[in-house]
């Protein structure tokens, strides 16, 4: 098992938060070239980490921003679709990746609010299941593979819809099994390593299916899956390390 992985299977999410930023700041010295960029920081690499607590993804993890490949394609999304650095928006930002939080914060159009349970990086802790903010309050809404973690994950749809403005846009990625018809919960997978069997990782409380989008559209979302990394050139998808496979979840109230 190789180190990236070790370290993401056994330590816990909060002291992992604060040791990821200095050691990737570290890594990337050594990684430095020209062959490889991430677009949301625009530090170029020769190769990138690999990445993966059960399956191993080469040219995963860009150490510098600390960014995977869904990070990546929600930053071109952001910057080329939704304008993100020209428009003024009201965004929550659940679970806060530092990699998106540091570009967004930074942004004078924005006003950008992070929230999570437990995160360091976040600058309100709640609980996604009943946030402290009033209904409508927010233009886009980001919450990337937060929901497989949640007990009741249909509460926090819900609560994402009522704090997403009219109109508002809400990004709302989960690792999703396309094989799957319908989503695997079962109380019966109640250890570490059960849930690491069966849902892919330890913390996750399921594994969903396609049934997904009817989960979101059940609570008053309109829900385009969107396949924006094939919009994107060859070229693009190489220098950038993104892969076809990930799909953003586009939801709209």
């Amino acid at each position: 098992m190789g180190l990236v992985a070790w370290t993401t299977r056994y330590i816990p999410r909060p002291w992992l938060h604060r040791i990821a930023r200095l050691a990737g700041k570290f890594l990337s010295l050594f990684l430095r070239g020209k062959r490889y960029e991430d677009p949301i920081d625009g530090y170029c690499y020769r190769k990138l980490l690999p990445y993966g607590r059960i399956e191993r993804r080469e040219n995963a993890l860009a150490p510098h921003a600390l960014s995977l490949e869904r990070h990546r394609l929600i930053w071109l999304y952001l910057l080329r679709e939704l304008e993100i650095t020209e428009q003024r928006y009201h965004v929550l930002h659940i679970a806060p990746e530092t990699c998106l939080q540091r570009m967004l914060k930074a942004l004078p159009c924005l006003h950008y609010v992070s929230a999570d349970l437990e995160s360091p990086w976040a600058e309100i802790h709640c609980d996604i299941q009943a946030m402290p903010f009033a209904s409508n309050s927010f233009e886009l809404v980001l919450c990337n593979h937060v929901l497989e973690h949640i007990p009741d994950d249909r509460q926090a749809m819900r609560e994402l819809y009522r704090v997403l403005t009219p109109n508002g846009v809400a990004l709302l990625l989960v690792p999703l099994d396309e094989n799957r018809e319908t989503t695997l919960e079962d109380p019966a997978i109640n250890t570490d390593a059960l849930r690491e069997k069966f849902y892919g990782q330890r913390d996750h409380v399921r594994l969903y299916g396609l049934d997904y989008v009817q989960r979101l559209t059940e609570v008053g979302f309109k829900v385009s899956t969107l396949d924006y990394a094939s919009q994107l050139s060859p070229k693009e998808r190489e220098r950038y390390c993104i892969r076809l496979s990930d799909k953003l979840y586009v939801a709209r109230k």
